[in-house]
């Protein structure tokens, strides 16, 4: 009777088995996920996740519907620029428009793809730290986003775009919003925010809107990082294409921001540009003219007399120089800044770094290594540039407490 009973016990094993909670998944590194939800997660997660590895998971939700990806956990090689390890998501499998890269431990909020397919990569180098990230996937109907989604393509001629609860209450916490503006080939796309409020910082580290030129995020190709509650100078992309990111991070928020945009055809060239009236030129193709060039390079006034006229007021150090024609594009680590004016600075750590173009590569001379007080304007690209007219001397620590009451200053509009 034992042992004719054994196949009963087993059978009632096996149904008790099935009804046990299902075992932990287990990740690997990439792979291919269909149907209308699920999870994927850095391969062997929650252990730390291997070194030099790059896994790629390609997601699927029916035909019609749109993927939303909520990340439950990150954990990172931290670095400001996401350069070491980072996870990567796109738009689509291959070649699409990128939604975010992020590393640390910053966990971002839902990102939504504009059609059924996303691309989730995972990058590490060979120095790791971390249990890596978890994220589940859903299927979702495009008109169901609400305000809780932002984001997505534009292909109107005009439209606009708002932080989500614009303009009832704050944006929430750890909000990442994509909008990849794409006009016909021959306009360009002009920006305009009408109100703007995001968490102020000196650097815009913690909530801020990016926009680029084309349609993946690009340093190369940054034309401005933006926070604070003063709008930026309108934007006009360089192409027909333009995206803007915004983030907020899991603290501060503000009221957000409300932008519009336009087509506009490209400027014919053969039309007679109208005259200059401001006192220097700040477009991003500036060349250097020979006649400019010849100028003898002097100090113009003092720091008070060049602080208003001058974009971005800086002291920093140069940290390396490269010829570009008769230009010279320097990268100088910033000791202090005093005005900012749109420039775009870079971060790694708690080191902070701009680039600038000398636009006449003798004038002013800039030697790598040493520290100086610069003054320029910037251009639409956010960089910021140098003439020979503009006001750059050596620095000392002595100078500081002068840019330090120059930060104060108010200058007439």
């Amino acid at each position: 009777m034992r042992g004719a009973g054994t196949p009963l016990c087993l059978l009632l094993l096996a149904q008790l088995s099935r009804t046990q909670p299902p075992e932990r998944p287990v990740f690997t590194c990439g792979g291919t996920l269909t149907g209308e939800s699920g999870f994927i997660g850095s391969e062997g997660f929650p252990g730390v996740y291997p070194p030099n590895s790059k896994c790629t998971w390609k997601i699927t939700v029916p035909q019609g519907k749109v993927v939303v990806l909520t990340f439950r956990f990150i954990d990172l090689e931290s670095d400001n620029l996401c350069r070491y390890d980072f996870v990567d998501v796109y738009n689509g499998h291959a070649g699409g428009q990128r939604l975010g890269r992020f590393c640390g431990t910053f966990r971002p909020g839902a990102l939504v793809s504009s059609g059924n397919k996303m691309m989730v990569q995972m990058i590490s180098d060979a120095n790791t730290a971390g249990n890596g990230f978890m994220a589940m996937f859903a299927a979702s109907e495009p008109n169901e986003r609400g305000d809780q989604y932002c984001g997505g393509r534009l292909e109107r001629p005009s439209g606009s775009l708002k932080t989500p609860n614009w303009p009832e209450r704050d944006y929430p916490a750890g909000v990442t919003c994509v909008w990849h503006i794409v006009a016909p080939k021959n306009q360009l796309i002009e920006l305009k925010f009408e109100k703007f409020d995001v968490e102020r910082d000196n650097y815009c580290r913690y909530d801020y809107v990016a926009v680029y030129n084309g349609g993946e995020v690009d340093d190369a190709r940054r034309i401005g990082k933006f926070c604070g509650d003063s709008p930026p100078a309108p934007i006009v992309s360089e192409k027909n294409e333009l995206l803007i990111q915004f983030l907020s991070d899991l603290s501060l928020t503000a009221d957000g921001f409300i932008g519009h945009y336009k087509f506009r055809p490209k400027k014919s060239p053969t039309t007679t540009a109208p005259p200059i009236t401001t006192p220097v030129p700040v477009t991003t193709g500036l060349k250097p003219t020979v006649a400019q060039c010849q100028q003898k390079c002097r100090r113009p006034g003092s720091l008070e007399s060049n602080y208003c006229s001058s974009n971005f007021v800086l002291a920093g150090t140069v940290i390396s120089t490269a010829a570009r024609g008769g230009s010279l594009l320097a990268t100088v680590a910033i000791i202090s800044i005093s005005k900012e004016g749109g420039l775009a600075i870079q971060q790694a750590g708690k080191n902070m770094s701009a680039k600038l173009l000398v636009v006449c590569r003798q004038c002013p001379a800039l030697r790598r290594g040493l520290n100086y007080i610069i003054m320029g304007q910037v251009g639409e690209d956010g960089r910021g540039r140098v003439l020979p007219s503009s006001f750059v001397m050596m620095f000392k620590a002595k100078n500081q407490k002068l840019l330090n009451t120059l930060k104060s200053k108010r200058c007439p509009h």
